[in-house]
């Protein structure tokens, strides 16, 4: 992969320009005044593997082989060493067909499904710690320097979020440098889009971070876990199991990033404490009050 300067773009960004992606709708503000505001799309996107429909995800229907290749990935039903032969979407069905030379029947497993507090379809199943248990992610040094070079810059990046709110990003990035930035009505489904892409990229993940806007749950715990990524870094706060998990792994779990403050709560001894807080600019006040999309 070839890694930009720090001067230069993101590999993959937020379209903001996207037409799909966002709808103009028109109503009346507290005083009664017309106003018209973006607002975000939301479409279903049917995922099949080989002959079997897995699942069916609203989504805002960007990078559809991405969310389908990293959906399947997380779930573990995309092995590491499956080769994919072929990824087909039909944008007017709505679907995409990931093939892969191994014959799959996930019929069990799809019978045992459960719902996590994630948005829209964050479904993982019955087995969702399977391949945790004998897990232990690389000891990867983190710079507090990064921390706040990430959360300037990607705070700083136009997004369909600051355009139309009710929706989620999640950043790729390594040492203090953004290289993708997914978004989605649904974190896990940004999540599944990095995974994705890193899939089909056959993109290193012991020397990454992975930067979210929304709470640090389980399952983005897991996720993180699963794809290799040493370090979740959110503005947001956790849940207790988030934390058990990513003490389990030994992952870097670090929430409620907000200026110069932030709190981690696993792999703690990994943090290489460089920056110079006089150097960072804090939040003002009525900010530090101001939560992130959930």
């Amino acid at each position: 992969m070839k890694r930009p300067s720090q001067t230069q773009s993101y590999l993959i960004a937020p379209d903001v320009s996207h037409g799909r992606l966002t709808r103009r709708v028109s109503g009346k503000d507290q005083t009664g005044v017309i106003q018209e505001i973006n607002v975000v799309e939301e479409r279903p996107l049917t995922i099949f593997l080989n002959s079997q429909e897995i699942v069916t995800s609203m989504t805002i229907g960007d990078y559809p082989e991405y969310l389908a290749v990293g959906f399947l990935r997380n779930q573990g039903m995309l092995l590491s060493d499956d080769e994919i032969t072929g990824i087909d979407y039909d944008e007017e069905l709505e679907t995409v067909v990931v093939r892969t030379a191994r014959k799959t029947n996930y019929e069990e497993k799809l019978g045992k499904k459960n719902r996590t507090s994630g948005c829209a379809v964050g479904t993982v199943f019955g087995d969702m710690m399977e391949g945790l248990e004998h897990l232990t992610l690389p000891a990867t040094p983190l710079k507090t320097s990064w921390l706040y070079a990430l959360a300037h810059q990607i705070n700083q990046t136009p997004s369909v979020y600051l355009e139309a709110g009710a929706i989620h990003g999640t950043v790729l990035c390594e040492k203090d440098q953004p290289l993708v930035y997914m978004e989605d009505v649904g974190r896990h489904n940004a999540v599944d889009k990095i995974a994705g892409w890193m899939r089909l990229n056959a993109i290193e993940a012991s020397d990454k971070i992975l930067y979210t806007t929304g709470r640090l749950t389980s399952e983005m715990v897991i996720k993180t876990a699963s794809m290799g990524i040493p370090a979740l870094a959110s503005r947001s706060g956790f849940t207790a199991w988030g934390v058990d998990i990513a003490r389990q792994v030994g992952l870097t779990l670090i929430g409620r990033m907000r200026g110069k403050r932030f709190i981690c709560l696993s792999g703690e001894e990994r943090l290489l404490w460089d920056a110079d807080l006089d150097n960072v600019q804090d939040e003002p006040q009525k900010n530090r009050r101001k939560g992130s999309p959930g």
